[in-house]
C-alpha cells in the first residue's frame, strides 16, 4: 500500500514537473543595450542621493545590478570594450585591440573602424567611410538576426562612429553617428544603405544641434550643493578653448566658435541628450518593438567619456554630467514604457571603460600617479637595442604600452627577433612607470590563470598584437597632465555598472564577481539564440527569472 502511495506522489510531481518545465517564455519585442562611455561604478554611489526616482535609481531598485563587475583584459579604451560587451570575448579572440593600433602589416597606424571601400551617407565629408570589417566574430545582435533569418531590426546609434558600428555587428540595418565640426548632423554609411531614411534627414533639419548650442552648460542644481566633488577651480582640468579657468558656467554660444562648431556639442551633457532624442526617433520610425520579431537598438552615450577626459572623474563637471544623464535616462525609459510598452522590453546598462583620477591631483593628495611619455621610452629603447645589438633602428613603433619590432630589418643584420624582445622587456622593467614587461612569445607559451598578466594576456592576440607588451604602475598614464584617461587593467578601469533590467530579469543584487563578457552570452540565454561565435563569457544564472 504504501509503494502505491509513493508512486502516485511521484507520479503527480513528475506530471507538474513536466508541465513548469514547458512553461512558455515571452521574448522581449525590444532590447536595448545602454553603454555609457567611461562610467566608473562608484559614479552610481558617489551620486546617489542626488539622482531622481526614474533614472539610475529605477534600473537598481527594479532591476538586477552586478556590483562587482570588471573587464578582465587589457587595453580598456572605448572600441574594445563596446566590441567585448557585444562579443562575449576578448581582443585575443574579436581582434579589436585599441581604437587606433600599429598595423605591423601595412606598416602603419589603423583606426578600429576606417574603411575605403565605402563612402558617407548623409554629406559629402569623410566622416562616413566606416565599417565593422576588422571585428572578427559575430556579436549578440548578428546572432539575433540569425535567428530570425535576418528578420528583426538591429541599429546602432552613438555620437561616435565606433561606438555605434561594433555594437551592432556585421549585420546590422543601420548604424549612425554624429558629425561634427561645420555639419552638426548624424550621418551613416554605404555599408548600411545608400540614402539616410526621411526621419534622419527630418530630424537633422530639425535645428536640435543649435538649440542645445544656443545656451550655456551651467550645473543642473546649486553648484554649492555639488559635495561629492573638488572645487570647481583648481589645476587639475582643462578648458574649453577661449575660456581663461574650467569653470561654470560654460558659455557654449560662445565658445563653440572656438572649438570646432558643432564638434563642442559632444563635450557637454547636451550630447547625451540628442543621442537619446535620436534614439526616440529611430524607435518610432522604425517601428522597434511593434512586430513579431525581436528588434535590438544599440545606444552609446559618449558624451560623459569627452567630459572625463577633460576634466577628470573628481570635477564639477562630471558631476553635472551624471545628474543630467539621469534625466535624460528618466525620460527615456518613460518613453519606453509608453511606445514599446512596460514588460515588452529588456535592456541592460553598463560601460566600455571606467577612468583614473587625475594623476596630478592624487600626487597632490600624496597618492601615487605620474606621467609616461613614449618618446623618452623610445629613446630608452634604441639605446638598449644600440647597446646589445649595435642597432638603433630595430624598433618599429610603440604605441599603447606595446613595442613592435622591425623585422625587416632584424632579418637583414641576420638577428634573432626572440632575443631582442627577450632583451628589450628585461631592461623596460627597469624604467620608471613599468611595472611589468613580457614578450609575445611568452604570451604564447604561458597561461597566466590569475593577476594582471591574466588581464594582459586576454587582452594580446597573436595576430596583431606588439613583440613586447608593457604594463605601467598603477595610476601612470600617457596624456597631458590635465584631463585624464583609461586603458589599464587596474580596478579604476576595469569597475563598472552591469545593470539589466526588463522583461525576463529579476530583481535584485549580487557582490560575486562578473565579468563583461558574461552580458552577451546571458542575453543569448534570455532570448533563446546561439552565443556569438567567438564567446568565452558565461550564463549570469542569478540574473535571469
Amino acid at each position: 500500500m504504501k509503494t502505491k502511495y509513493l508512486f502516485a506522489i511521484l507520479s503527480l510531481f513528475l506530471i507538474f514537473g513536466c508541465t513548469i518545465e514547458k512553461k512558455t517564455v515571452v521574448k522581449p519585442k525590444l532590447v536595448i543595450g545602454i553603454v555609457v562611455d567611461q562610467m566608473r561604478y562608484d559614479y552610481l554611489i558617489r551620486f546617489e542621493s542626488k539622482y531622481g526616482e526614474g533614472g539610475f535609481k529605477r534600473l537598481l531598485k527594479h532591476g538586477f545590478s552586478l556590483e562587482n563587475a570588471h573587464y578582465n583584459y587589457i587595453p580598456t579604451y572605448t572600441a574594445v570594450g563596446h566590441t567585448s560587451i557585444y562579443t562575449g570575448t576578448t581582443p585575443t579572440n574579436h581582434g579589436i585591440i585599441g581604437n587606433n593600433w600599429y598595423d605591423k602589416y601595412l606598416k602603419k597606424s589603423i583606426y578600429c573602424v576606417d574603411d575605403e571601400n565605402y563612402k558617407t551617407v548623409g554629406n559629402e565629408a569623410d566622416g562616413g567611410k566606416k565599417s565593422p570589417y576588422r571585428l572578427q566574430t559575430t556579436t549578440i545582435t548578428d546572432q539575433l538576426r540569425l535567428a530570425q533569418n535576418m528578420n528583426g531590426k538591429t541599429i546602432g546609434i552613438a555620437i561616435k562612429d565606433r561606438s555605434a558600428i561594433l555594437p551592432a555587428g556585421h549585420s546590422a540595418n543601420a548604424a549612425y553617428w554624429f558629425d561634427g565640426g561645420s555639419k552638426g548632423e548624424w550621418i551613416s554609411s554605404s555599408y548600411y544603405m545608400n540614402d539616410l531614411p526621411t526621419w534622419v534627414q527630418e530630424f537633422n533639419k530639425s535645428g536640435k544641434a543649435d538649440e542645445y548650442l544656443n545656451k550655456p552648460w551651467e550645473t543642473l542644481y546649486d553648484i554649492k550643493t555639488y559635495t561629492e566633488s573638488i572645487t570647481d577651480d583648481n589645476n587639475f582640468e582643462e578648458t574649453f578653448k577661449g575660456e581663461e579657468k574650467p569653470v561654470f558656467p560654460h558659455n557654449i554660444p560662445t565658445l563653440r566658435s572656438k572649438n570646432n562648431n558643432y564638434s563642442i556639442l559632444k563635450a557637454i551633457p547636451a550630447g547625451n541628450s540628442i543621442t537619446a532624442d535620436f534614439a526616440k526617433a529611430a524607435i518610432i520610425a522604425e517601428n522597434l518593438g511593434k512586430n513579431n520579431y525581436t528588434d535590438f537598438l544599440a545606444v552609446s552615450f559618449s558624451s560623459t567619456d569627452y567630459v572625463g577626459h577633460q576634466f577628470g572623474v573628481a570635477s564639477k563637471e562630471i558631476e553635472d554630467t551624471y545628474l543630467r544623464l539621469d534625466k535624460d535616462l528618466e525620460s527615456f525609459f518613460n518613453f519606453l514604457d509608453t511606445q514599446v510598452g512596460k514588460g515588452n522590453y529588456t535592456l541592460f546598462l553598463t560601460a566600455d571603460h571606467a577612468a583614473t583620477q587625475v594623476p596630478a591631483y592624487l600626487h597632490s593628495v600624496k597618492i601615487p600617479g605620474s606621467y609616461f611619455s613614449n618618446k623618452k621610452f623610445k629613446e630608452f629603447m634604441d639605446g638598449v637595442t644600440e647597446e646589445h645589438f649595435k642597432s638603433s633602428d630595430l624598433i618599429e613603433n610603440i604605441s599603447n604600452f606595446q613595442i613592435f619590432l622591425n623585422k625587416e630589418k632584424i632579418a637583414q643584420l641576420k638577428l634573432n627577433a626572440n632575443e631582442i624582445a627577450q632583451t628589450l622587456a628585461d631592461a623596460a622593467i627597469n624604467y620608471k612607470g613599468i611595472y611589468k614587461s613580457v614578450t609575445a612569445k611568452t604570451m604564447q607559451s604561458t597561461t597566466f590563470t590569475t593577476g594582471i598578466l591574466n588581464t594582459l594576456q586576454n587582452g594580446y592576440n597573436q595576430k596583431f598584437s606588439g613583440d613586447v607588451l608593457l604594463v605601467p604602475t598603477p595610476s601612470t598614464i600617457n596624456y597631458p597632465k590635465k584631463g585624464t584617461t583609461h586603458g589599464s587593467g587596474y580596478s579604476y578601469d576595469t569597475h563598472i555598472p552591469v545593470i539589466f533590467y526588463g522583461n525576463g530579469i529579476k530583481k535584485g543584487s549580487s557582490k560575486k564577481k562578473y565579468e563583461i563578457i558574461d552580458i552577451a552570452p546571458t542575453i543569448s540565454n534570455l532570448l533563446q539564440i546561439e552565443f556569438p561565435n567567438g564567446n568565452t563569457g558565461k550564463i549570469i544564472g542569478e540574473v535571469l527569472e
